[in-house]
C-alpha cells in the first residue's frame, strides 16, 4: 500500500506530539522536524491541516508549539487519515461492466478496504502512539558492559 507523504508525515507528527507532549507540554515544529527528519516548511503545512481539523492547537511564546486539542484516547486513526486525505479510506467504485473486474473489486479490494476501515476506526491515537513507543524502544535495547 502506498500513501502520500502528507498522510505519512501527518501521522508521524501527531504521534510525535502524543509521545513528546505527554505531560501537557507543547512540542515545537522545529523539534518535530529535526527528530523525525521532515522538511520544516512541509511539516508546518501539515500541522496547519491538523490544527484546522481540530486535532492539535498552537501555543505561542517561549515554550510554544503544538499540543493535542483532544485526548488521544478520543481520536481514531480513521479520523486522522480522513482529515489528511479524504480518499484514503473511501469506498471503491465498482464499474458496472461485465467480466471479473467488478467481482475482483468486491471480493478482494473491497475486503481489504473494509478491513483497513475497521482497523483504523478501532485504533485510537493513544493505542497507536503506545505501539510506536514500544516498537522504537525495542530498537534501542543495548547491552552495555
Amino acid at each position: 500500500m502506498k500513501v502520500s507523504t502528507r498522510v505519512e508525515y501527518g501521522l508521524i507528527a501527531l504521534t510525535d506530539i502524543v509521545i513528546f507532549g505527554e505531560k501537557g507540554t507543547s512540542v515545537s515544529a522545529p523539534e518535530i522536524a529535526q527528530r523525525e527528519r521532515i522538511p520544516r516548511k512541509y511539516l508546518e503545512h501539515i500541522l496547519l491541516l491538523l490544527r484546522q481539523a481540530g486535532f492539535i492547537e498552537a501555543h505561542k511564546g517561549i515554550r510554544g508549539g503544538y499540543a493535542l486539542a483532544r485526548a488521544p484516547e478520543e481520536v481514531t486513526l480513521s479520523e486522522v487519515l480522513n482529515a489528511l486525505d479524504s480518499g484514503i479510506l473511501a469506498e471503491m467504485e465498482t464499474p458496472e461492466s461485465g467480466g471479473l473486474r467488478p467481482v475482483l473489486n468486491r471480493c478482494f479490494w473491497g475486503e481489504i478496504n473494509e478491513r483497513l476501515n475497521s482497523y483504523a476506526e478501532n485504533l485510537t491515537l493513544s493505542d497507536f502512539a503506545g505501539r510506536c513507543r514500544d516498537a522504537s524502544s525495542a530498537d534501542w535495547d543495548l547491552y552495555v558492559i
